[in-house]
């Protein structure tokens, strides 16, 4: 190539006409749309009221889970509905056991529920688990991951799994789990399991909503006897050491004979039921037909001495009250009086200027008409 030719292609006046130039250029193909032109989103339409309660009572799986998922959107035009439906499942709910399960982290509550499911399914029962996933405090955000952990049972059609976000309430237990466990008894789920987030303040709500509640421990982890609070063991109608399996088998074993010692220690429980412990191996199926057979124990004893009853009779007193609680609370904080004032309130409380009982007791004479 001549440097006049050069010349000519530093200036960008030279094009080459062979076609086997390593200097031509060719246009290429177009970008192509990231999205696809003729994708059109097609909008669900709404079931009616009618529809999801059929669909509900006649055991339709995804039905029932949209039906939920109206239970538990805080948008509040799903709310009138949501109510509707579950006043009409009401009086074909209750025939079902609902036991709450719970237990420190890494107990093994999942594999736990997955074992036992597929035998409960085997003696013909339907089996429903709510499981409540935690929140993020900072995002608000939860994995929802427990059908993947679950993976023997999330196929079973006998089998139900819902994980529920706890959406930062006291536990991840509250109204809605409740109203969930009415739509599942009326879809025709004998058997609900409530997994709950982990030892701490939650065990107080599900307790107000099961028939019995079962504690997972695990042995070789310090101190059995300060593994979990006094509170929560009083609560306990079975409690079960998981992972007895290999080496840890003779450490189940004492774990047990310890905790069996201090239950006989408590008072006697209102349902007149000493709380008794078993071990189990989750892995290797070993002692779950006993835990089983336990449970059965629990609800033939808790039904003939007029108990069973008794306690959810006293559930659905104490649900009316949270129900009153929470009504009150919102129509506070919704009130446009409470909501123009509350800040200017607030504001002197954190500059010392008030007290935050008399603050308090300023902005509920504001929405009792009160106010001078």
């Amino acid at each position: 190539m001549s440097f006049t030719k050069i010349d000519h292609y530093e200036r960008g006046e030279y094009r080459d006409t062979h076609h086997d130039s390593a200097l031509s250029v060719t246009d290429g193909v177009a970008d192509q749309p990231i999205v696809n032109p003729y994708f059109v989103k097609k909008r669900r339409r709404r079931l009616t009221t009618d529809e999801f309660v059929e669909g509900i009572l006649a055991g339709n799986i995804t039905i029932l889970s949209q039906a939920i998922t109206l239970i538990e959107s805080n948008n509040p035009d799903n709310y009138a509905q949501a109510q509707e439906i579950i006043e009409r499942c009401l009086p074909y709910a209750g025939n079902s056991v609902r036991i709450g399960i719970t237990g420190v982290p890494g107990a093994g509550k999942s594999t736990w529920i997955e074992a036992v499911g597929n035998m409960v399914t085997s003696l013909h029962h339907k089996l429903a688990v709510l499981a409540i996933d935690p929140s993020s405090e900072r995002s608000g955000g939860s994995i929802l991951g427990d059908k993947t952990r679950m993976e023997t049972i999330c196929h079973n059609p006998d089998i139900f799994i819902r994980p529920s976000p706890s959406a930062g309430s006291l536990g991840g237990v509250a109204r809605k789990t409740r109203e969930t466990v009415v739509l599942c008894e009326a879809a025709g789920f004998d058997v609900i399991f409530i997994e709950t987030v982990g030892v701490g303040q939650s065990e107080t709500a599900v307790h107000s909503m099961v028939d019995m509640f079962l504690l997972l421990q695990i042995s070789g982890a310090g101190d059995e006897l300060q593994g979990i609070k006094r509170g929560i063991m009083e609560m306990a109608d079975l409690m079960v050491i998981t992972k007895a399996d290999g080496e840890n088998k003779v450490k189940a074993e004492v774990a047990r004979r310890q905790f069996q010692n201090a239950l006989h220690l408590f008072p006697t429980p209102e349902s007149d039921w000493r709380a008794k412990v078993y071990t189990c191996s989750s892995l290797e199926g070993v002692g779950l037909e006993e835990i089983w057979k336990g449970v059965e124990e629990y609800l033939e004893h808790t039904k003939r001495n007029g108990y069973f009853q008794h306690h959810r009779n006293e559930q659905n007193k104490y649900w009316m009250y949270e129900s009153i609680n929470e009504t009150l609370k919102s129509r506070f904080y919704l009130n446009p009086e409470i909501e123009s004032r509350i800040a200017d309130v607030e504001e002197r409380v954190l500059s010392a200027k008030l007290s935050s009982f008399i603050a308090a007791k300023e902005l509920l004479d504001i929405y009792f008409g009160k106010a001078k």
